[in-house]
């Protein structure tokens, strides 16, 4: 039961990095609805991607943190410690 809940939780997470990652590749109006939406997206993923982020050397213009937390989230946490 709690590890269903667990394993429901990280792949939200996964997906809502994922919606961020895609979301950043189109110009979108802050002030509109996808700017909300986009919005909340940050504010839920931003506490976990910021400390990776700074702990990554820098690759130019690319930010490789959503890449590197998503590989933790389903190696590690999904399919080692969870075995989801």
């Amino acid at each position: 039961m709690i590890v269903g809940l667990l394993c429901a939780i990280a792949e939200v997470f996964s997906l809502l990095i994922l919606a961020r990652v895609l979301l950043s590749w189109f110009p979108i109006n802050p002030s509109g609805p996808m700017g909300q939406i986009l919005h909340w997206i940050h504010a839920a993923t931003e506490p976990v991607l910021a400390p990776v982020r700074r702990s990554l050397p820098a690759f130019g213009p690319l930010d490789l943190s959503p890449l590197v937390v998503l590989l933790f989230l389903n190696i590690v946490v999904q399919r080692l410690i969870l075995g989801c």
